[in-house]
Protein backbone atom coordinates (compact mmCIF):
# COMPACT_ATOMS: atom_id res chain seq x y z
CA UNK A 1 0.00 0.00 0.00
CA UNK A 2 1.44 3.75 -0.80
CA UNK A 3 3.11 5.68 1.84
CA UNK A 4 0.50 8.49 0.55
CA UNK A 5 -2.68 6.52 1.49
CA UNK A 6 -1.02 5.77 4.87
CA UNK A 7 -0.72 9.64 5.22
CA UNK A 8 -3.93 10.43 3.86
CA UNK A 9 -5.26 7.97 6.50
CA UNK A 10 -3.73 9.48 9.42
CA UNK A 11 -4.98 12.74 8.30
CA UNK A 12 -8.12 11.49 7.75
CA UNK A 13 -8.50 10.13 11.57
CA UNK A 14 -6.85 13.47 12.97
CA UNK A 15 -10.16 14.87 11.13
CA UNK A 16 -12.20 12.90 12.63
CA UNK A 17 -10.79 13.35 16.00
CA UNK A 18 -11.21 17.05 15.82
CA UNK A 19 -15.05 16.70 13.95
CA UNK A 20 -15.78 13.84 16.75
CA UNK A 21 -14.38 16.18 20.13
CA UNK A 22 -16.42 19.31 19.12
CA UNK A 23 -19.60 17.12 18.25
CA UNK A 24 -19.21 15.80 21.85
CA UNK A 25 -19.01 18.95 23.51
CA UNK A 26 -21.60 20.86 21.19
CA UNK A 27 -23.83 17.89 22.43
CA UNK A 28 -23.16 17.66 26.19
CA UNK A 29 -21.23 13.99 25.87
CA UNK A 30 -17.89 13.24 27.38
CA UNK A 31 -17.91 10.29 25.67
CA UNK A 32 -18.82 8.20 22.74
CA UNK A 33 -19.04 4.39 22.05
CA UNK A 34 -19.78 2.73 18.59
CA UNK A 35 -20.47 -0.59 18.71
CA UNK A 36 -19.43 -2.42 15.57
CA UNK A 37 -22.48 -4.88 15.72
CA UNK A 38 -22.60 -8.46 14.80
CA UNK A 39 -24.23 -10.93 12.39
CA UNK A 40 -27.44 -12.84 13.57
CA UNK A 41 -27.61 -16.29 13.27
CA UNK A 42 -30.36 -17.93 10.16
CA UNK A 43 -33.52 -19.10 12.42
CA UNK A 44 -32.92 -22.21 14.21
CA UNK A 45 -29.45 -22.36 12.68
CA UNK A 46 -26.12 -21.70 13.72
CA UNK A 47 -24.81 -20.38 10.68
CA UNK A 48 -24.93 -16.33 9.64
CA UNK A 49 -25.30 -14.24 6.59
CA UNK A 50 -22.47 -11.85 5.11
CA UNK A 51 -21.98 -9.15 8.10
CA UNK A 52 -20.88 -5.52 7.68
CA UNK A 53 -19.84 -3.52 10.46
CA UNK A 54 -21.41 -0.40 11.59
CA UNK A 55 -20.89 2.44 9.58
CA UNK A 56 -19.74 5.06 12.05
CA UNK A 57 -17.43 2.07 13.27
CA UNK A 58 -15.76 1.75 10.04
CA UNK A 59 -15.55 5.61 9.10
CA UNK A 60 -12.50 5.44 11.37
CA UNK A 61 -10.82 1.68 11.31
CA UNK A 62 -11.85 1.08 7.57
CA UNK A 63 -12.46 -2.31 8.86
CA UNK A 64 -15.57 -4.09 7.46
CA UNK A 65 -16.19 -6.97 8.80
CA UNK A 66 -15.10 -6.56 12.64
CA UNK A 67 -18.18 -8.01 14.97
CA UNK A 68 -18.68 -7.69 19.03
CA UNK A 69 -16.04 -4.57 19.14
CA UNK A 70 -16.15 -1.23 20.36
CA UNK A 71 -14.23 2.28 19.46
CA UNK A 72 -14.25 4.60 22.30
CA UNK A 73 -14.29 8.40 21.64
CA UNK A 74 -13.20 11.42 24.03
CA UNK A 75 -12.35 14.95 23.09
CA UNK A 76 -9.02 15.83 23.00
CA UNK A 77 -8.08 11.85 24.39
CA UNK A 78 -6.91 8.88 21.76
CA UNK A 79 -9.43 6.85 20.23
CA UNK A 80 -10.04 3.45 22.27
CA UNK A 81 -10.44 0.20 20.46
CA UNK A 82 -11.75 -3.08 21.68
CA UNK A 83 -11.37 -5.16 19.44
CA UNK A 84 -12.76 -9.02 19.65
CA UNK A 85 -10.30 -11.17 19.37
CA UNK A 86 -11.55 -15.00 20.77
CA UNK A 87 -9.14 -17.69 21.19
CA UNK A 88 -10.68 -20.46 18.58
CA UNK A 89 -9.60 -23.16 16.59
CA UNK A 90 -12.76 -23.01 14.53
CA UNK A 91 -12.16 -19.41 13.07
CA UNK A 92 -9.31 -17.43 12.06
CA UNK A 93 -9.27 -14.75 15.10
CA UNK A 94 -9.05 -10.95 13.86
CA UNK A 95 -5.73 -8.90 13.72
CA UNK A 96 -4.95 -5.93 12.40
CA UNK A 97 -2.86 -5.04 9.78
CA UNK A 98 0.67 -4.08 10.37
CA UNK A 99 -0.06 -0.04 9.03
CA UNK A 100 0.86 3.24 10.80
CA UNK A 101 -2.96 4.12 11.43
CA UNK A 102 -3.27 1.28 13.79
CA UNK A 103 -0.16 3.47 15.87
CA UNK A 104 -3.09 6.22 16.16
CA UNK A 105 -4.84 4.03 18.38
CA UNK A 106 -4.57 2.27 21.89
CA UNK A 107 -5.36 -1.04 21.18
CA UNK A 108 -7.56 -3.47 23.26
CA UNK A 109 -7.66 -7.17 22.54
CA UNK A 110 -10.49 -8.86 23.89
CA UNK A 111 -10.91 -12.67 24.48
CA UNK A 112 -14.65 -11.80 25.73
CA UNK A 113 -17.63 -9.91 24.39
CA UNK A 114 -17.47 -6.86 27.13
CA UNK A 115 -19.21 -3.67 27.11
CA UNK A 116 -16.64 -0.57 27.21
CA UNK A 117 -15.51 0.85 30.17
CA UNK A 118 -17.72 4.43 29.73
CA UNK A 119 -17.30 7.67 31.69
CA UNK A 120 -20.63 8.86 33.20
CA UNK A 121 -22.25 11.24 30.91
CA UNK A 122 -21.34 9.06 27.60
CA UNK A 123 -23.52 8.19 24.44
CA UNK A 124 -23.93 4.67 22.69
CA UNK A 125 -24.61 4.54 18.94
CA UNK A 126 -24.38 1.63 16.83
CA UNK A 127 -26.76 -1.82 16.34
CA UNK A 128 -27.16 -2.19 20.06
CA UNK A 129 -30.81 -3.22 19.49
CA UNK A 130 -29.37 -6.99 19.29
CA UNK A 131 -28.74 -6.74 22.99
CA UNK A 132 -31.15 -7.79 25.97
CA UNK A 133 -32.73 -4.86 27.70
CA UNK A 134 -30.74 -5.76 30.82
CA UNK A 135 -27.68 -5.62 28.53
CA UNK A 136 -28.83 -2.54 27.08
CA UNK A 137 -28.90 -0.97 30.34
CA UNK A 138 -26.07 -1.93 31.83
CA UNK A 139 -24.35 0.52 30.02
CA UNK A 140 -25.56 3.28 31.92
CA UNK A 141 -25.63 5.75 28.66
CA UNK A 142 -27.16 7.66 26.32
CA UNK A 143 -28.33 5.15 23.58
CA UNK A 144 -28.55 6.25 20.17
CA UNK A 145 -28.93 10.05 20.79
CA UNK A 146 -31.00 11.43 17.80
CA UNK A 147 -29.05 15.11 17.43
CA UNK A 148 -25.92 13.25 17.68
CA UNK A 149 -26.47 10.80 14.81
CA UNK A 150 -27.70 13.20 12.78
CA UNK A 151 -24.74 14.91 13.05
CA UNK A 152 -22.56 12.23 12.12
CA UNK A 153 -24.66 11.09 9.25
CA UNK A 154 -24.05 14.58 8.10
CA UNK A 155 -20.52 13.92 8.77
CA UNK A 156 -19.84 11.21 6.55
CA UNK A 157 -21.66 13.28 3.52
CA UNK A 158 -18.69 14.67 2.92
CA UNK A 159 -15.63 12.31 2.16
CA UNK A 160 -11.44 13.29 3.22
CA UNK A 161 -9.21 12.93 0.36
CA UNK A 162 -8.39 9.55 2.01
CA UNK A 163 -12.13 8.61 1.41
CA UNK A 164 -12.10 9.77 -2.05
CA UNK A 165 -9.15 7.51 -2.71
CA UNK A 166 -10.76 4.37 -1.55
CA UNK A 167 -13.38 4.85 -3.46
CA UNK A 168 -11.32 5.66 -6.63
CA UNK A 169 -9.59 2.22 -5.84
CA UNK A 170 -12.52 0.41 -5.05
CA UNK A 171 -13.61 1.76 -8.67
CA UNK A 172 -10.62 0.63 -9.89
CA UNK A 173 -10.98 -2.99 -8.94
CA UNK A 174 -14.62 -2.98 -9.34
CA UNK A 175 -14.29 -1.76 -13.37
CA UNK A 176 -11.92 -4.87 -14.24
CA UNK A 177 -14.66 -6.83 -13.26
CA UNK A 178 -16.66 -5.23 -15.58
CA UNK A 179 -14.11 -5.92 -18.16
CA UNK A 180 -14.06 -9.28 -17.36
CA UNK A 181 -18.11 -9.63 -17.72
CA UNK A 182 -18.22 -7.96 -21.04
CA UNK A 183 -15.63 -10.31 -22.38
CA UNK A 184 -17.65 -13.35 -20.51
CA UNK A 185 -20.70 -12.51 -22.52
CA UNK A 186 -19.22 -12.22 -25.59
CA UNK A 187 -18.47 -15.76 -25.38
CA UNK A 188 -21.54 -16.56 -24.63
CA UNK A 189 -21.71 -17.56 -20.97
CA UNK A 190 -24.71 -17.70 -18.85
CA UNK A 191 -25.63 -15.69 -15.56
CA UNK A 192 -23.67 -17.09 -13.17
CA UNK A 193 -20.51 -18.17 -15.61
CA UNK A 194 -20.57 -14.04 -16.14
CA UNK A 195 -20.80 -13.61 -12.40
CA UNK A 196 -17.83 -15.84 -11.22
CA UNK A 197 -16.09 -14.17 -14.11
CA UNK A 198 -16.54 -10.58 -12.73
CA UNK A 199 -15.68 -12.13 -9.40
CA UNK A 200 -12.14 -13.43 -10.06
CA UNK A 201 -11.21 -10.31 -11.86
CA UNK A 202 -12.12 -8.33 -9.59
CA UNK A 203 -10.47 -10.04 -6.68
CA UNK A 204 -12.88 -10.86 -4.47
CA UNK A 205 -15.64 -13.40 -2.81
CA UNK A 206 -19.17 -13.42 -3.36
CA UNK A 207 -19.51 -13.14 0.73
CA UNK A 208 -17.53 -9.31 0.36
CA UNK A 209 -19.14 -7.62 -2.55
CA UNK A 210 -20.89 -4.93 -0.95
CA UNK A 211 -24.28 -5.53 -2.53
CA UNK A 212 -25.47 -8.19 -4.52
CA UNK A 213 -24.31 -8.12 -7.89
CA UNK A 214 -27.18 -7.70 -10.43
CA UNK A 215 -26.25 -10.04 -13.82
CA UNK A 216 -29.23 -9.67 -15.81
CA UNK A 217 -29.61 -11.37 -19.57
CA UNK A 218 -31.90 -10.24 -21.86
CA UNK A 219 -35.24 -9.42 -19.97
CA UNK A 220 -33.57 -9.75 -16.81
CA UNK A 221 -32.03 -6.27 -17.54
CA UNK A 222 -35.35 -5.17 -16.95
CA UNK A 223 -35.44 -6.07 -13.08
CA UNK A 224 -33.89 -3.54 -11.71
CA UNK A 225 -32.88 -5.38 -8.52
CA UNK A 226 -32.59 -8.74 -10.53
CA UNK A 227 -31.19 -11.30 -7.92
CA UNK A 228 -30.76 -14.71 -9.39
CA UNK A 229 -27.97 -16.06 -11.81
CA UNK A 230 -29.09 -18.65 -14.12
CA UNK A 231 -26.87 -21.49 -14.86
CA UNK A 232 -26.78 -21.38 -18.78
CA UNK A 233 -26.51 -19.57 -21.13
CA UNK A 234 -29.88 -18.19 -23.33
CA UNK A 235 -30.60 -19.16 -26.88
CA UNK A 236 -30.27 -15.55 -27.93
CA UNK A 237 -28.29 -12.86 -26.54
CA UNK A 238 -29.76 -9.69 -26.69
CA UNK A 239 -28.22 -7.89 -24.20
CA UNK A 240 -26.51 -8.06 -20.46
CA UNK A 241 -27.20 -5.37 -17.92
CA UNK A 242 -23.99 -5.56 -15.12
CA UNK A 243 -24.55 -3.69 -11.62
CA UNK A 244 -21.82 -5.08 -9.37
CA UNK A 245 -19.25 -3.20 -7.54
CA UNK A 246 -16.46 -3.57 -4.85
CA UNK A 247 -15.02 -2.72 -1.54
CA UNK A 248 -11.38 -1.11 -0.40
CA UNK A 249 -11.40 -0.28 2.89
CA UNK A 250 -14.76 -0.43 3.44
CA UNK A 251 -15.87 2.03 0.70
CA UNK A 252 -17.79 0.79 -1.75
CA UNK A 253 -18.16 0.82 -5.76
CA UNK A 254 -21.02 1.30 -7.51
CA UNK A 255 -20.84 0.82 -11.41
CA UNK A 256 -23.41 -0.27 -14.09
CA UNK A 257 -22.62 -1.44 -17.80
CA UNK A 258 -24.84 -2.36 -20.38
CA UNK A 259 -24.24 -4.21 -23.66
CA UNK A 260 -25.91 -5.07 -26.32
CA UNK A 261 -25.57 -8.50 -27.52
CA UNK A 262 -25.27 -9.92 -31.55
CA UNK A 263 -29.27 -10.70 -31.40
CA UNK A 264 -30.68 -7.30 -30.47
CA UNK A 265 -32.16 -5.01 -32.67
CA UNK A 266 -29.71 -2.07 -33.81
CA UNK A 267 -31.70 0.55 -32.23
CA UNK A 268 -30.94 -1.05 -29.10
CA UNK A 269 -27.32 -0.69 -29.84
CA UNK A 270 -27.73 3.10 -30.63
CA UNK A 271 -30.24 3.21 -27.64
CA UNK A 272 -26.90 1.86 -25.21
CA UNK A 273 -24.95 4.78 -26.91
CA UNK A 274 -27.35 7.80 -26.39
CA UNK A 275 -27.28 6.77 -22.79
CA UNK A 276 -23.86 6.91 -22.35
CA UNK A 277 -24.17 10.29 -23.99
CA UNK A 278 -26.80 11.20 -21.35
CA UNK A 279 -24.76 10.24 -18.61
CA UNK A 280 -21.51 11.70 -19.95
CA UNK A 281 -23.79 15.32 -19.86
CA UNK A 282 -25.06 14.76 -16.59
CA UNK A 283 -21.81 14.09 -14.80
CA UNK A 284 -20.33 17.29 -16.56
CA UNK A 285 -24.04 19.22 -15.30
CA UNK A 286 -21.95 17.71 -11.62
CA UNK A 287 -21.11 21.46 -9.42
CA UNK A 288 -20.97 22.47 -6.12
CA UNK A 289 -24.63 24.39 -5.59
CA UNK A 290 -26.53 22.16 -8.18
CA UNK A 291 -29.89 20.68 -6.77
CA UNK A 292 -30.05 16.87 -7.18
CA UNK A 293 -33.44 16.64 -7.66
CA UNK A 294 -32.88 19.76 -10.40
CA UNK A 295 -30.78 17.05 -12.30
CA UNK A 296 -33.32 14.78 -11.71
CA UNK A 297 -35.21 16.63 -13.25
CA UNK A 298 -32.82 17.19 -16.15
CA UNK A 299 -32.35 13.17 -16.79
CA UNK A 300 -35.72 13.36 -17.62
CA UNK A 301 -35.80 15.77 -20.17
CA UNK A 302 -32.62 14.57 -22.08
CA UNK A 303 -34.32 10.90 -21.92
CA UNK A 304 -37.18 12.42 -23.51
CA UNK A 305 -35.05 13.30 -26.18
CA UNK A 306 -33.93 10.31 -27.01
CA UNK A 307 -37.35 8.44 -26.47
CA UNK A 308 -38.43 11.61 -29.91
CA UNK A 309 -35.34 10.75 -31.68
CA UNK A 310 -34.92 7.09 -31.75
CA UNK A 311 -38.82 6.39 -32.49
CA UNK A 312 -39.88 5.40 -29.20
CA UNK A 313 -42.38 8.61 -29.03
CA UNK A 314 -43.88 10.21 -31.44
CA UNK A 315 -44.85 13.37 -29.40
CA UNK A 316 -42.61 16.19 -28.26
CA UNK A 317 -40.19 15.25 -25.53
CA UNK A 318 -42.34 18.04 -23.70
CA UNK A 319 -45.30 16.23 -23.83
CA UNK A 320 -43.06 12.92 -22.59
CA UNK A 321 -41.72 14.42 -19.35
CA UNK A 322 -45.70 16.09 -18.66
CA UNK A 323 -47.83 12.68 -19.51
CA UNK A 324 -45.36 10.65 -17.00
CA UNK A 325 -44.03 8.61 -20.33
CA UNK A 326 -40.58 9.47 -19.00
CA UNK A 327 -41.07 7.92 -15.33
CA UNK A 328 -42.75 4.70 -17.08
CA UNK A 329 -39.56 4.23 -18.89
CA UNK A 330 -37.58 4.90 -16.14
CA UNK A 331 -38.77 4.26 -12.69
CA UNK A 332 -35.78 5.14 -10.41
CA UNK A 333 -34.05 8.05 -9.44
CA UNK A 334 -30.54 9.06 -10.96
CA UNK A 335 -28.18 8.54 -8.41
CA UNK A 336 -27.37 8.66 -4.46
CA UNK A 337 -24.63 9.00 -2.10
CA UNK A 338 -22.11 6.91 -1.65
CA UNK A 339 -19.46 5.89 0.79
CA UNK A 340 -19.18 3.25 3.54
CA UNK A 341 -22.64 2.32 1.97
CA UNK A 342 -23.40 1.97 -0.66
CA UNK A 343 -26.88 4.19 -0.39
CA UNK A 344 -25.05 6.37 2.10
CA UNK A 345 -26.40 8.20 4.82
CA UNK A 346 -28.16 11.73 5.15
CA UNK A 347 -29.27 11.91 1.44
CA UNK A 348 -32.95 13.04 2.00
CA UNK A 349 -32.23 15.22 5.10
CA UNK A 350 -31.71 19.25 4.97
CA UNK A 351 -28.27 20.08 6.47
CA UNK A 352 -29.70 20.76 9.55
CA UNK A 353 -31.57 17.60 9.91
CA UNK A 354 -34.36 18.24 9.15
CA UNK A 355 -36.35 15.77 6.11
CA UNK A 356 -35.74 16.14 3.04
CA UNK A 357 -38.13 13.68 1.15
CA UNK A 358 -38.17 12.97 -2.76
CA UNK A 359 -40.50 14.72 -4.15
CA UNK A 360 -44.44 13.36 -4.66
CA UNK A 361 -43.59 12.86 -8.69
CA UNK A 362 -40.40 11.14 -8.05
CA UNK A 363 -40.68 8.84 -4.78
CA UNK A 364 -37.85 6.55 -5.68
CA UNK A 365 -35.39 9.26 -5.76
CA UNK A 366 -32.75 8.62 -2.51
CA UNK A 367 -30.87 11.62 -2.87
CA UNK A 368 -32.44 14.98 -2.46
CA UNK A 369 -28.96 17.54 -1.25
CA UNK A 370 -27.87 20.35 -2.70
CA UNK A 371 -24.64 19.50 -4.01
CA UNK A 372 -21.21 20.72 -2.27
CA UNK A 373 -17.47 19.91 -2.51
CA UNK A 374 -16.58 16.14 -0.72
CA UNK A 375 -19.96 15.07 -1.80
CA UNK A 376 -19.55 11.35 -3.58
CA UNK A 377 -22.78 10.26 -5.54
CA UNK A 378 -23.32 8.14 -8.42
CA UNK A 379 -24.56 8.92 -11.88
CA UNK A 380 -27.36 6.59 -12.83
CA UNK A 381 -30.06 7.22 -16.10
CA UNK A 382 -31.86 3.84 -16.92
CA UNK A 383 -34.09 3.21 -19.94
CA UNK A 384 -36.02 0.36 -19.41
CA UNK A 385 -39.40 -1.84 -21.09
CA UNK A 386 -40.84 -3.14 -18.00
CA UNK A 387 -44.48 -4.55 -18.97
CA UNK A 388 -46.13 -3.42 -15.67
CA UNK A 389 -44.87 0.21 -16.13
CA UNK A 390 -46.05 0.46 -19.21
CA UNK A 391 -49.14 -1.52 -19.51
CA UNK A 392 -51.15 1.86 -18.63
CA UNK A 393 -49.76 3.61 -21.15
CA UNK A 394 -51.21 0.90 -23.52
CA UNK A 395 -54.75 2.26 -22.54
CA UNK A 396 -54.00 6.05 -23.19
CA UNK A 397 -54.03 8.00 -26.75
CA UNK A 398 -50.27 8.92 -26.48
CA UNK A 399 -48.61 8.75 -29.59
CA UNK A 400 -45.79 5.41 -28.48
CA UNK A 401 -44.39 3.61 -31.12
CA UNK A 402 -45.81 0.44 -29.90
CA UNK A 403 -43.98 -1.63 -32.20
CA UNK A 404 -40.79 -0.52 -31.86
CA UNK A 405 -41.17 -0.76 -27.81
CA UNK A 406 -42.43 -4.47 -28.44
CA UNK A 407 -39.37 -5.28 -30.53
CA UNK A 408 -37.42 -3.85 -27.92
CA UNK A 409 -38.68 -5.47 -24.77
CA UNK A 410 -36.78 -8.87 -25.01
CA UNK A 411 -33.82 -6.81 -24.33
CA UNK A 412 -34.92 -5.77 -21.14
CA UNK A 413 -33.49 -2.06 -20.20
CA UNK A 414 -30.60 -0.36 -20.24
CA UNK A 415 -28.92 1.62 -16.94
CA UNK A 416 -25.08 3.41 -17.02
CA UNK A 417 -23.88 4.29 -13.93
CA UNK A 418 -20.45 6.21 -12.51
CA UNK A 419 -19.33 7.45 -9.42
CA UNK A 420 -18.10 11.06 -9.06
CA UNK A 421 -16.63 13.56 -6.74
CA UNK A 422 -17.90 17.01 -6.33
CA UNK A 423 -15.07 19.20 -5.99
CA UNK A 424 -14.98 23.23 -5.34
CA UNK A 425 -14.57 23.73 -9.60
CA UNK A 426 -16.70 20.98 -10.35
CA UNK A 427 -16.82 17.18 -10.92
CA UNK A 428 -14.39 13.99 -10.93
CA UNK A 429 -15.00 11.07 -12.72
CA UNK A 430 -13.84 8.02 -10.63
CA UNK A 431 -14.98 5.56 -13.23
CA UNK A 432 -13.08 6.59 -16.20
Amino acid sequence: MSTNLFNLQLDHIAHLQRAYSALLVDHGFDSLAIYSGHASVHFADDHAPPFQAYGHFMHWVGLADVEHSWLVIQPEQRPQLYLYAPADFWHLPTHLPDEPWVEAFDIHFCHEKIAPPLTANAAVVGDIEQFTASTQKSLNATCQPERLLVALDELRLYKTPYEVACLGEANRLAITGHQAAQAAFNESTGELDIQLAYLAASRQRESAVPYQNIIGLNEHAGVLHYQHYDLSAPRHRYSLLVDAGRRFRGYCADITRTYAGPDAPAVFGELVDALHGLKDELVNAVAPGVSFVALHEKMHRLLADILVTHNLFKGSAEQAVAEGVTRAFCPHGLGHSLGLQVHDVAGLRHPDGTPAPAPESHPALRLTRTLRPGMVVTIEPGLYFIAMLLAPLRDSTLPLNWERIDQLAPCGGIRIEDNVVVTESGVDNLTP
